[in-house]
């Protein structure tokens, strides 16, 4: 097949997700062709030259941290929709079979489907979680502000509900346009049926376990992979930590991107709390697997996360996981075979952590079986297996 690719993603699980994929279906002979907006950070490096790339700038508005003014959102709104036409007629001139979209990371569904008859699918991580969950707080309360004694903040208000409603409705609207949706688990089948009233196909990923190697003796260390936000749930990673008696094993973090800021405040707490915390910002690839492979055990307990990619790259060098179960992490940590899930706080997730560090048996048992699911279920060429089934599907629809 020849495959027309388009993302939107910034560096992270979800682009070593796409550069695997991509990379899976070249080696099985399609022919591929990238296509993504010049702000799409390093693009799929490290892919051969006969996967073809193009660029092509979405003139931005001012960068967002929030959803902003009605006016920010559909100007950058139509600055995606013309990306997405031009994109869409290269698609066509290059006679693809199939269109495989990975997602826009500021409207998640992006419009491309919209402007093509080539049948096409999206590999949807997710929904655009601030405009349907509370993140801490939910997006649509009502302020209570007076348009007589705050009309300025009062006119905010309305202009960010505005902007609201608008992507709500641009995000389904180009989610409808696609032939298929494919999700990463369950729980984000759930969640796109929740927010758009759609449904989807899971079709989960992998990993390739020869990139990390045959798991090696651990070092006295504890990994976390995520970026550096709240949502990553740093915080009560290091306040589980703390419950551990002394000497506690160091806790080494890895983010791709961090909010200005907040790695100071953790450095912080974790110092208040006589954890050792050591942050490690955009490490080299190869940095990261030799983080994660030396590790005791992975920390892992971020809020409602739709999959859980770094359990299975944990799985993968034979180090076990304790995390929150909640998400797609209870699909991707088996408890009690790959790792301990717990409900509740730091008090719980601590105890997790210290049965494993208290007893070499149960972490070697845990990360044996979770080496196992990586070389099986987890494997990137079961996972390429189901991702090509779908695209051969969807190219004969």
């Amino acid at each position: 097949m020849r495959i027309g690719v388009w993302h939107n993603l910034p560096s992270g699980g979800g682009m070593r997700a796409l550069h695997d994929q991509v990379d899976g279906l070249r080696r099985r002979g399609h022919e591929i062709l990238v296509w993504s907006p010049d702000g799409s950070e390093n693009g799929l490096l490290g892919l051969p030259s006969s996967v073809r790339q193009e660029r092509w700038a979405v003139r931005r508005p001012p960068p967002r941290t929030n959803i902003g003014s009605w006016s920010e959102v559909s100007r950058f709104l139509s600055a995606l929709e013309d990306h997405c036409r031009y994109v869409a007629r290269r698609m066509e001139e290059e006679r693809c079979d199939v269109l495989f979209i990975g997602v826009c990371r500021s409207t998640r569904t992006p419009p491309i489907a919209r402007f093509s008859s080539i049948p096409s699918t999206i590999y949807l991580q997710e929904p655009y979680r601030p405009l349907y969950e509370a993140m801490p707080e939910n997006p649509w309360r009502s302020p209570r502000l007076s348009p007589w004694r705050n009309p300025s903040a009062w006119w905010d208000d309305r202009s960010r509900l505005r902007a609201m409603r608008l992507q709500v409705a641009e995000e389904i609207r180009s989610a409808k346009a696609f032939s298929r949706i494919l999700v990463n688990s369950r729980f984000s089948r759930e969640s796109v049926l929740r927010a758009y009233g759609l449904d989807s196909k899971v079709c989960y990923l992998g990993v390739d376990a020869s990139r990390f190697g045959e798991p090696v003796a651990p070092r006295d260390h504890l990994v976390g992979i995520g970026a550096f936000a709240p949502e990553k749930n740093i915080e009560l990673a290091i306040d589980a930590v703390a419950m551990l008696p002394d000497p506690r094993p160091e806790l080494v973090w890895v983010g791709n991107v961090a909010y200005k800021g907040y790695v100071e405040t953790l450095q912080r707490r974790a110092g208040e709390k006589g954890v050792r915390f050591s942050p490690r910002l955009a490490l080299p690839e190869s940095e990261l697997v030799e983080t994660i492979r030396t590790a005791r055990c992975m920390v892992y307990a971020p809020r409602l996360e739709p999959f859980g990619y770094a359990p299975i790259e944990a799985g993968a060098c034979g180090v076990p996981v304790v995390g929150i179960a909640e998400g797609g992490v209870r699909e991707t940590v088996e408890d009690g075979v790959t790792g301990l899930l717990v409900d509740g706080g730091p008090c719980e997730l601590g105890a997790a952590l210290g049965r494993i560090l208290a007893d070499p048996e149960l972490a070697r048992r845990l990360g044996s079986a979770g080496r196992e699911r990586a070389l099986g279920r987890w494997s990137l060429e079961a996972s390429i297996d189901r991702l090509e089934g779908n695209l051969e599907e969807i190219a004969r629809s």
